[in-house]
């Protein structure tokens, strides 16, 4: 972990590194994810049971390639009642957020007599990618699937790898209560492949979305464009803007949420009382001694953690907007004022009592959010990244008698007289 002041003079070149930090994997995987995809390609569900073999250590024509949706809804069945009163709370709050973004048609005529417009539709079917490994992500496969349903989305197709064959049964029950369509036992980038190009079992879809590992990451940036995609993420992050009225054992705990998902996770506080920066500092410590996780959190935060001392919350503001953070938390008395400020995050949280780990579960705004700065040009996953826009326009004589002579002309200046013709005609015609 790294100590940054604003107040000495080797600051900006500090921050600067830290702005810097390419936190994703070291390793190249490019050459790795491209091999596998050519081989979901040549050789369809062959090198989907070969990888899941290898990779995940079971062999699918005895485990069995689909879920049933009866073992999905006794999955569902099964779930102690707080758990599965939970999954329902998310649920409802997440649909009830994502039905607000639904976009509406436009229909209307211009001055010059022009019908115009725009449709939205959604996509026919959407591939959604659940981790597995090392933990289970209900809440994962609720926030991608939801909206995708929210949208329109007939067809819903989950994969998620599962190492020995097992698969968590809060997975099965999310995939239940979404009415998941299929549901298959394949994960990595050779689940992505599947999903872009299809094999016999699998039918590809339009669009795949979904976090994972690096060589899923990565298999998601090379079948862009035979697929849509929500995004390519890289390691979580989180920044706290807390002011030294808070309890630091709060802030510590928020800082520690982030860092717990993987090594590579950035956690960093900014605040303007250097004796408050301290005391969350000794307060990670405590946390860290008897935290299940700590072996990650650690490791994380030693590696990519950072406090830094600005003189002021207001001077946090473009410190913020150049780290572009997934989450941003505003703990102190007026955190929409700073929020309206800011231009530059993936999601944001105002107030003390609200921490990020609320939204990653039940809140209902998406927890699927641009990394890697990426927030400077990229939102969270939402209903529209499910459906596409179609234009239209209508034009009478009288209109494309107004419009046509200036689209012949610069038709003509493009140096494109096919397209100056098929208007110029029918102006012509028209006289």
């Amino acid at each position: 972990m790294i100590r940054l002041d604003a107040a000495d003079a080797n600051f900006a070149v500090a921050f600067d590194a830290l702005v810097d930090d390419r936190r994703e994997t070291s390793v190249d995987v490019a050459r790795d994810v491209s091999t596998i995809i050519r081989a979901v390609r040549d050789e369809g569900d062959a090198a989907l049971h070969a990888f899941t073999q290898k990779l995940d250590r079971h062999d699918l024509n005895e485990t069995g390639w689909r879920v049933d949706a009866a073992d999905c809804a006794a999955a569902f069945d099964g779930l102690e009642p707080e758990l599965r009163a939970a999954l329902e709370l998310a649920a409802a709050r997440i649909r009830a957020y994502h039905e607000r973004q639904r976009p509406t048609d436009t229909d209307f005529t211009d001055a010059a007599g022009v019908r115009l417009g725009a449709r939205w539709r959604a996509v026919d079917a959407a591939g959604i990618y659940v981790p597995g490994g090392r933990a289970a992500y209900p809440s994962t496969l609720l926030m991608n699937a939801i909206p995708a349903r929210v949208a329109g989305v007939e067809r819903l197709v989950v994969v998620t790898p599962t190492p020995e064959g097992e698969i968590n049964p809060l997975v099965l029950a999310a995939a239940h209560l979404v009415d998941a369509d299929e549901v298959w036992r394949v994960g990595g980038a050779q689940a992505i492949a599947a999903l872009a190009y299809g094999t016999d079992r699998i039918a590809r879809v339009d669009v795949v979305t979904g976090p994972g590992n690096a060589w899923v990451a990565e298999a998601k940036r090379q079948v862009y464009g035979v697929v849509g995609i929500d995004m390519v993420a890289g390691p979580s992050e989180i920044v706290v803007v807390a002011d030294g009225q808070n309890d630091p054992e709060w802030i510590a705990a928020d800082l520690l949420s982030q860092a717990e998902h993987d090594v590579t996770t950035q956690s960093i506080l900014l605040t303007d009382d250097a004796y408050f920066a301290t005391r969350v500092e000794e307060a990670v410590e405590r946390q860290l001694a008897d935290l299940p996780t700590a072996a990650t959190a650690r490791v994380a935060w030693e590696d990519n953690g950072a406090v830094v001392v600005v003189p002021t919350l207001a001077d946090a503001i473009p410190l913020v907007d150049r780290l572009a953070p997934e989450h941003i938390e505003f703990a102190c008395d007026d955190p929409r004022a700073l929020f309206d400020r800011l231009r530059h995050a993936g999601s944001a949280f105002l107030g003390r009592h609200t921490p990020e780990a609320i939204g990653d579960y039940v809140a209902g705004p998406n927890h699927v959010l641009p990394t890697g700065r990426r927030a400077r040009f990229a939102s969270g996953l939402g209903v529209t990244d499910f459906m596409k826009r179609t234009s239209f326009l209508q034009l009478d004589e009288t209109a494309l008698n107004e419009l046509g002579p200036a689209t012949v002309a610069l038709a003509n200046a493009e140096g494109l007289p096919a397209h100056a013709k098929s208007v110029a005609l029918r102006i012509r015609a028209n006289r």
